[in-house]
């Protein structure tokens, strides 16, 4: 397998039959053209990067949620944890932004997501960051802060994520929600955070602002909730 930018590394992927597919992923890779509708076109992604693709239809209605109810003077997004790239080609593709800033920290992941950019023509409207999130934000884009909605979907490590009734944003890992929300909200007041669905409603609650009124937004699937978006900093979401 090989792009523009070489070979793609060991540990990345394009699965062509389930018999090729690791079991713990074979779920996931029966769904693949809902996560990525252009998959047989050459998707590549990591074994464990499978597990934390928003399908394409949520990050496209996600996509458009963001893009009709950006607060004014708000021009660029962030896509803190771009991952393989699903919500950043989503959203590149809503053409909204005036540029797309993804970040990704392992090297692998991102070159599959630059990868797949290309594969949705979208590579030229995305600017592509290795490295933490936190740190890019404070240096690399501090100066876009005035004019930026960040975007975040963060890994969801951590006790009953699946098992309990109401998951606990605190023991989230490696970052909680109070980690996630004092990070972001010093670069940007308008945040978009991609969470569980069963994600405690009083702990969300906790973090918005006198005045300032938030929303969530569960996103489905054939039925059923896939996850859920919490708005914080005056989205106009009707």
């Amino acid at each position: 397998m090989g792009d523009s930018d070489g070979e793609a590394p060991s540990e990345v992927h394009h699965y062509n039959h389930i018999s090729e597919v690791p079991w713990d992923i074979q779920n996931y890779w029966r769904q693949r053209h809902n996560i990525f509708s252009k998959y047989d076109q050459g998707i590549w992604l990591t074994d464990d990067a499978w597990f934390g693709v928003t399908p394409e239809p949520v990050a496209t209605k996600i996509a458009d949620h963001i893009a009709s109810s950006v607060p004014p003077g708000r021009s660029v997004l962030v896509d803190a944890f771009a991952g393989a790239g699903g919500n950043s080609i989503a959203f590149a593709l809503s053409g909204k932004w005036k540029r797309v800033y993804a970040i990704e920290k392992n090297p692998a992941v991102l070159r599959c997501a630059k990868h797949n950019a290309k594969i949705y023509g979208v590579a030229d409207q995305i600017t592509w960051f290795e490295g933490d999130c936190f740190h890019i934000l404070k240096n690399q884009l501090k100066d876009l802060a005035p004019y930026s909605i960040i975007f975040a979907s963060p890994p969801w490590g951590g006790p009953g994520y699946r098992s309990d009734q109401v998951f606990n944003l605190k023991t989230m890992e490696p970052y909680s929600l109070e980690t996630l929300y004092t990070e972001f909200s010093a670069f940007s007041e308008h945040l978009v955070l991609f969470l569980p669905r069963t994600s405690d409603m009083k702990q969300l609650a906790k973090f918005v602002p006198a005045g300032r009124p938030a929303m969530v937004m569960h996103y489905c699937m054939e039925g059923a909730s896939k996850a859920l978006c919490v708005y914080y900093g005056g989205f106009n979401l009707e």
